[in-house]
């Protein structure tokens, strides 16, 4: 029972943060971490986004492999290939029109959300979500604070591909999201359980 809860959770999750992505996607905006650097990336490449966020985070499942278990690894990787999937079919068949601040506020709402969902269930997204929870289990530092950092170095990225209105205005979307995780995110019991073997290690 408790295995098909958390799958469902997972399930719920990404296709929170996939419907986030898209409306961004849809009014030219981008979020943070791995993502972030996907949105980027797409506009210089004739690639996906969805293609480019899986090929992105291939190096990151190292550090996960090494540092966070087996379980939280392959439980990341299912993840990353559900909003990959996620975020190409709703390219295809989810057509948005979006007020560029309404889709900044909602779109940062539901990544943001759907982290949650995805860190109290011993998964992640990857790339910096990764090094979040990792710093979060090693060093107790807030994953909320390891976002803005992130947030920092995209949109300094960014103005190099969009223009400083779009950078601008996503910047609403992060701080959204950010505010959502540092809020309502609490290390849950397998966090402390297994940070303190981290912390002896």
């Amino acid at each position: 029972m408790y295995t098909t809860h958390c799958w469902l959770s997972i399930l719920e999750g990404c296709l929170l943060v996939a419907l986030g992505i898209h409306i961004l996607n849809a009014s030219d905006l981008l979020i943070s971490g791995t993502a972030g650097a996907g949105m980027i990336l797409r506009q210089l490449t004739d690639l996906s986004f969805g293609a480019i966020f899986f090929l992105l985070n291939i190096p990151f499942y190292v550090l996960a492999l090494r540092y966070m278990g087996t379980e939280f690894t392959v439980r990341t990787f299912c993840s990353i290939s559900l909003l990959s999937v996620m975020t190409e079919l709703m390219q295809r068949y989810l057509q948005l029109t979006v007020d560029p601040i309404f889709a900044a506020i909602l779109g940062g709402l539901l990544i943001g959300f759907g982290l949650i969902i995805l860190f109290r269930h011993h998964a992640s997204l990857g790339g910096l979500n990764i090094l979040a929870m990792y710093l979060e289990r090693r060093f107790g530092i807030h994953p909320g604070r390891t976002t803005i950092v992130g947030d920092m170095f995209i949109a300094i990225a960014a103005l190099w591909v969009f223009e400083p209105q779009q950078v601008a205005v996503s910047m609403v979307a992060f701080a959204v999201m950010s505010s959502v995780v540092g809020r309502y995110h609490k290390p849950p019991q397998w966090t402390r359980e297994q940070g303190l073997g981290l912390a002896k290690a």
